[in-house]
């Protein structure tokens, strides 16, 4: 991968940390506010973080964007999936018509919604909602050889860097990342197992229902693809071409790119959360901007969230993916900016403080 330099790249020295001076300013605050100190628990320190991310306590966070990005998996001829390949496009013709769950939580939310052509296999009607990002159609069989050429990572994760720019551009105040792909849960395991040194048996999980057995023979492929493509995986962009995939290449730019334009990150389940831990290994301040929606039932999911220092905004048991989780998340996200940058201080309110030291009862 040396040899190739995208934009995205030289961009990754200018990622700048969490602005301490705000994280302070925000804590501060928090104390002032007319409520007990500490109250609102989690959420304040949540609050801290977004405002310390995006450089100021207020205005709280307005604008929402959620991309889900799509593409199906050449790992799916090793039956690792119960589904045949043709359900990703078929589900992404669910989110055009407004249909899935995550349609139904990004409207109830107020979450832009964005749907991506990573990597499709089959083309979508040209005049459809999609954006097409895709340098080809589906990977390879990671089994027999890389999934992904380098050129086509680099372009793509340079996709999903553009993206979130875009975004920011647009004053959108936070992003969410999910995915769609059949097959996908092979790709983010081999993924885990690298970068969190686990065995794959411990990182591998039932995907879309598979059952002791069908768990049993995923990790046997994903153990075999990880042996072929051993010499390539030492490097996050090599670990992405060799048992990536496109949709997750494109969210690690989105990570990137959320970083650079200092933008609070919502991560969704497992695949998402795997894009996003690439993204960190590539840039370690990037992980700064990055928020856990939620903790899903796939047992990478929690190795990764350990290896990322992320504790989950919420605990549903879900593992249905496609953006869901963040989508539910983002809304308590805003809801604990809203709190800090909009409560009156007890100054402002005209309410008397409990004595220093005083605890405070109802």
């Amino acid at each position: 991968m040396n040899e190739i330099i995208a934009p995205w790249m030289e961009a990754l020295p200018s990622i700048a940390p969490l602005d301490e001076a705000v994280l302070a300013e925000a804590a501060l605050r928090q104390d002032r506010l007319i409520k007990p100190p500490g109250s609102l628990g989690v959420l304040e320190d949540l609050a801290n973080r977004i405002a310390a991310v995006r450089g100021r306590v207020s205005p709280p966070v307005a604008r929402m964007r959620l991309f889900v990005a799509a593409a199906d998996h050449g790992v799916v001829e090793e039956g690792v999936s119960r589904w045949p390949s043709e359900v990703t496009a078929q589900m992404v013709g669910g989110y055009c018509r407004g249909q899935a769950a995550v349609n139904v939580l990004a409207r109830q939310g107020g979450i832009d919604l964005r749907v991506v052509d990573a990597g499709l296999a089959t083309d979508l009607p040209p005049d459809g909602p999609v954006l097409v990002r895709k340098q080809g159609r589906g990977t390879a069989n990671m089994v027999l050889g890389p999934a992904m050429s380098a050129a086509e990572v680099a372009q793509t994760v340079q996709d999903g860097f553009d993206l979130a720019l875009e975004a920011a551009r647009d004053g959108v105040d936070m992003l969410g990342i999910g995915e769609m792909g059949i097959g996908n849960s092979t790709a983010a395991a081999a993924i885990t197992s690298v970068l969190t040194g686990r065995a794959p048996r411990e990182v591998t999980g039932r995907g879309a229902g598979l059952d002791a057995a069908g768990v049993a023979h995923k990790v046997a492929v994903i153990e075999r693809a990880l042996r072929v493509n051993a010499a390539r995986t030492d490097t996050p962009l090599g670990l992405l071409a060799s048992v990536g995939g496109a949709e997750i290449a494109l969210l690690c730019g989105v990570a990137l790119g959320a970083a650079r334009a200092r933008v609070p990150l919502v991560l969704d389940g497992f695949i998402a959360t795997a894009a996003a831990a690439v993204a960190a290994r590539l840039c370690p301040r990037a992980r700064e901007a990055m928020f856990l929606g939620h903790l899903s039932a796939e047992p990478g999911h929690a190795a990764l969230a350990e290896h990322l220092g992320l504790d989950p905004v919420l605990r549903l048991d879900m593992r249905l993916g496609e953006g869901s989780g963040a989508a539910l998340a983002m809304p308590v996200l805003r809801s604990a900016s809203c709190l800090l940058a909009e409560m009156a201080t007890f100054e402002e309110a005209g309410v008397a403080q409990a004595d220093e030291g005083q605890e405070i009862s109802r």
